[in-house]
């Protein structure tokens, strides 16, 4: 017999055809995190009113700039200036500390600065650059008697030559009762040009006007500076015989203390023997205060 034919094999059966996936879902956006508070920042624990990084605080007034800083480890506050002109005095002030219990006492700290001196500007009376002069009078001491005995002061008139005129500007009219002159304010500014000196004169007037003495000429009127010697004709710093008016200016070693952009001027007026007890060269006394050319 003829052998059986085998079975076909079944056939294996389709696989299922993969359904089309889906497109996810778009995860949701993370929330962005909040942006931490910036923490404040410490105070000093003594001073609780200074950052630890302050910001300096800068004020211009004119020609001074003023900047004040505060130092955030001691409290200490410092105040500094500087300034374009040449006679203004600059420097450093501090306080510690600048917050206090009533009856405590700070401590201050200052160092002071001139930006310039006459050295740097002038030759002797001859200015090198333009310069704006200042003028005050200190006193006048032209004094007589009346027929009752008491003293009676005698007008004295001062004058200056500068800029390479011929002619004397007058600066001051002799009257004594002028409240400028009683406070020693500025009586008259006067514009100077460089490379011309300057000249000092004055004369009392008295029925036949005095003679005129100038800086010209003659022993009469002294131009001093800071740290010069007074003629050895004014008197003493302690003697009765010396005007008050110059005391202030003076130290017990008989030397002018001024500031450091000033002139005196000392005038005798009425005396020309130097060994006359009448020649004191404190007849008509001038302060003139130079600084920066306040026009072209």
């Amino acid at each position: 017999a003829q052998p059986a034919q085998p079975a076909q094999p079944a056939q294996p059966a389709q696989p299922a055809q993969p359904g089309t996936p889906g497109t996810p879902a778009t995860p949701a956006t993370p929330a962005t995190p909040a942006t931490p508070a910036t923490p404040a920042t410490p105070a000093h624990p003594e001073h609780p009113e200074h950052p630890e990084h302050p910001e300096p605080k800068t004020t211009t007034t004119g020609t001074t700039t003023t900047t004040t800083t505060t130092d955030p480890a001691t409290g200490t506050t410092t105040t500094t200036t500087t300034t374009t002109d040449l006679a203004e005095p600059v420097g450093k002030f501090s306080a510690f500390p600048i917050v206090v219990q009533t009856g405590t006492k700070p401590t201050l700290t200052w160092d002071i600065t001139y930006p310039t001196t006459l050295e740097k500007v002038m030759d002797e009376t001859t200015p090198k650059i333009p310069l704006s002069a200042d003028i005050r009078i200190l006193g006048a001491g032209v004094t007589t008697k009346d027929n009752d005995n008491n003293i009676v002061y005698i007008r004295t008139v001062g004058k200056m030559r500068h800029s390479g005129n011929s002619d004397w500007t007058p600066i001051f009219d002799g009257k004594n009762t002028d409240p400028i002159v009683q406070t020693q304010g500025i009586i008259k500014t006067i514009e100077v040009t460089a490379d011309h000196q300057i000249d000092f004169g004055g004369q009392y007037i008295y029925g036949n006007q005095g003679s005129f003495f100038s800086s010209l000429s003659g022993d009469n009127v002294r131009v001093l500076r800071d740290g010069d010697a007074c003629p050895s004709n004014i008197p003493d710093y302690n003697a009765p015989s010396l005007e008050s008016f110059i005391k202030p200016y003076l130290d017990a070693s008989k030397k002018v203390r001024i500031g450091p952009m000033d002139m005196i001027v000392f005038m005798e007026l009425t005396h020309t023997d130097q060994n006359d007890v009448g020649y004191d060269v404190q007849d008509l006394v001038l302060l003139v205060t130079y600084r920066n050319r306040t026009t072209p």
